[in-house]
Formats: C-alpha cells, sequence, structure tokens
C-alpha cells in the first residue's frame, strides 16, 4: 500500500532580469551577416513576450551553468540546515552541461547537501514530470521521507550564434544561398528559454498552509507509431537518426549538429490529437476522470498558437474545460521545457488563488517522440479534512 505524498514546497529561479523579443536576437547573436527573417513570424505565432537567459547582458556570456541554475531553484526551498537533510534527490533536463557524468550528480555536487540518493531523468519536456514521479514514487513507497524534484533548462547554451559559425562559413561560397539556418534550427531559437523550478515533497502535509497531494501521474509514449521529431546531437538521414558519435568533429561542426532541430510540419499535425486525444483517452479510463471535477487545467504548451488547438482537442473528446480554469505563465516566463510545469506550478501556489478540496490536472506533452504525461494533485490545508 503506497501512502499518500505532498508537495509541501515550490521554488523557481530565472536568471537576469526579462528579455523582451526586440533583445532577443541581441543576447543570442546574429547569426550570418543579416537579422532572422523567422524570428518576427516565430513570436507573432507564440506570443511569448519575454524570457530569461542564463547569458548575461553585459558580458554576453552564461553566468550560470545548468547545475548552478538547478542549484539555486532548489534553495529557494528550504533552509540550508534542512537542505542537508535531502533523502532523494531526482533532477531532469533536456540541456545538461556535459554529456557524463549525470546532470542530477553535478545539481548534488553544487548543494553541497551529505549523500543521498540521486537521480537523473532526461529526456526533452516530459523529462521534468518523470523525475516528479521517481520522487513521489519513492516517497510513497516507504523508501525515503522526503525528496526534491527539480526541473532546469540552459537552452540558451545551444542557441548561441557562435555554435552555428562553422556551418554558416561552410555555405559562404554558395552565392545562392542566404547566409541563414535551415528553419527547423531558426524555429526553436525563438521558442525556448532558460529557467529552473524545484519542488519538495514529504509524507505529510504542511501542519499550515496549503500543499498538494499528489493524486497520481501517468506518463505515455507513443514512440511506437512516430520517428523523432525533436532532437538534438543528430541529424535525420533516411527517416533515422544518425547520432553524433558517427560523424567526425568537422562533419559536426559544418551541419551544427548540436543543435536543437524540430520537424514543426509533424509536430503540428500530431502534437494534439496524440498527446491530448489519444493519451487523455486511455487515461481517462483507468482514472475515472471527470472534467467537471477539474478546477485549475495547468497545461504546458510550447505556443499561444497551440492553445485554441487543445482546447478544441479536448472537446473532441469530450473533456471540454473553460479556459477561465486554465493556468499558464508561457506569455511571461517563457517556455523551459522540462522547468515548465514546475514554474508553473510555483506561481500558482503562491497566487493566493489555491482553496482546499480544489483539483488541479497537469498536462505536459513531449514531440521528442511524442509522449504525453497528466498528473492530478489536491490541495489540501492542514486542518482540513481529506476525506
Amino acid at each position: 500500500m503506497t501512502r499518500p505524498v505532498y508537495i509541501n514546497r515550490i521554488s523557481a529561479c530565472l536568471p537576469h532580469a526579462p528579455v523582451s523579443s526586440e533583445d532577443m536576437e541581441a543576447r543570442l547573436g546574429q547569426v550570418g551577416e543579416r537579422p532572422s527573417r523567422a524570428r518576427s513570424i516565430v513570436l507573432r505565432r507564440n506570443g511569448i513576450r519575454q524570457r530569461h537567459y542564463v547569458i548575461d547582458p553585459i558580458s554576453g556570456q552564461p553566468s550560470m551553468t545548468n547545475a548552478q541554475l538547478a542549484a539555486a531553484a532548489i534553495r529557494g526551498l528550504a533552509s540550508p540546515a534542512e537542505l542537508q537533510d535531502i533523502q532523494c534527490l531526482v533532477a531532469s533536463t533536456s540541456s545538461p552541461d556535459q554529456i557524463m557524468p549525470g546532470h542530477a550528480v553535478m545539481v548534488h555536487g553544487e548543494l553541497g547537501n551529505p549523500p543521498c540518493e540521486v537521480v537523473t531523468t532526461a529526456g526533452i519536456c516530459l523529462c521534468g514530470v518523470s523525475g516528479l514521479k521517481y520522487a513521489w514514487l519513492s516517497v510513497a513507497s516507504g523508501e525515503s521521507s522526503n525528496a526534491v524534484a527539480c526541473g532546469s533548462e540552459v537552452a540558451s547554451a545551444l542557441m548561441q550564434a557562435r555554435n552555428f559559425s562553422s556551418e554558416i562559413d561552410s555555405v559562404a561560397d554558395d552565392l545562392e544561398r542566404s547566409p541563414e539556418l535551415a528553419f527547423e534550427k531558426d524555429f526553436l531559437r525563438w521558442m525556448l528559454s532558460d529557467g529552473a523550478g524545484a519542488v519538495w515533497l514529504e509524507n505529510q502535509p504542511n501542519a499550515t498552509g496549503l500543499s498538494l497531494r499528489i493524486d497520481w501521474i501517468d506518463i505515455l509514449s507513443f514512440a511506437d507509431q512516430f520517428p523523432a521529431c525533436m532532437y538534438a546531437g543528430a541529424e535525420m538521414q533516411d527517416e533515422q537518426l544518425v547520432g553524433w558519435s558517427r560523424m567526425d568533429g568537422d562533419e559536426r561542426n559544418r551541419r551544427s549538429v548540436m543543435a536543437i532541430k524540430q520537424n514543426v510540419k509533424l509536430l503540428n499535425e500530431n502534437i494534439v490529437e496524440v498527446t491530448v486525444e489519444q493519451a487523455l483517452q486511455r487515461i481517462r479510463k483507468r482514472r475515472d476522470l471527470d472534467p467537471g471535477d477539474i478546477d485549475w487545467f495547468l497545461p504546458h504548451y510550447s505556443s499561444e498558437f497551440f492553445r485554441d488547438r487543445l482546447a478544441d482537442g479536448l472537446a473532441r473528446i469530450d473533456f471540454a474545460i473553460p479556459q477561465s480554469r486554465w493556468f499558464t505563465n508561457l506569455t511571461s516566463k517563457g517556455n523551459t521545457g522540462a522547468a515548465s510545469f514546475f514554474i508553473m506550478l510555483e506561481e500558482l501556489f503562491h497566487s493566493g488563488r489555491l482553496e482546499p478540496g480544489q483539483r488541479l490536472l497537469g498536462y505536459v506533452p513531449e514531440s521528442g517522440r511524442f509522449s504525453s504525461a497528466f498528473l492530478q494533485m489536491t490541495v489540501v490545508q492542514g486542518d482540513f479534512d481529506e476525506a
């Protein structure tokens, strides 16, 4: 029998002052001799007004590593003395500072707390919820009495102009081509940003104030149906990914293999039908879900372009949730990948808008090879009768 598990504290760290849409290219750097023609189109559709980068506005260099950013968010959860008592630490990212060692042990090193169980979950947006699920199950099983889950991203490190200089130089002699990135790479330069969020889980709710009881977390992969849609460290050749280790250094640089890429057509055609309609219909049967029972819907999506399409997808499966009950901060905090759900949850948790007994439904998709997560939480208070 599993034990109840509660999110008792939530923290977020967003580096430096917000960067406006007009200042993005100056902060990331211009690729080639002319400004990006895709930037204004992408920004107009995604609706993101501001975002954060670890790139220092004065020096133009990163001021924090991913591990340092994650550690900063975790320090916001508790006092230094309390951090010494962490029993399980799970850290998640799609943009680690290195391939090896794992991201979570680097975060542990930054924190400097005593030895504890440390786990890295990898992937793209969904790995943050995967990390949360591991932490939840650790406490629910009795393996630990507390756990910390953290999602963080430093996407800007992969999107700075210097990462594409070799690719631009390799086509400089081709006068028929403009010195710009392929759209699949340039598109994501204006979509992703930096940030970290963390949660503190315990087997008892807060004595005073609110807590979030985790009711369930369901994760589904649809990789059996689709090729890779979003990827880095590889190139698509004959509908198969060829990884960076199969290429020499010159080829990796010439083709900007380490850049993040996305098949936008594949994304647009499938993301709602697969990660919303197909996934939720499976989960709904298992969890006996009723949209009328949901007080807050927390959807992670990469662009405001998908907001109405998401609403339409919910309506098609008879699971419509009025947008007055949606909570998202994409337009003000940006798309922070694996950190997005934590950053969204942190703002709502501290907003004063939650009341005991309310139910929250989270939705986090991933277009890497099409995966989806839904999770339900219930707001509880120290003196609130959960029954």
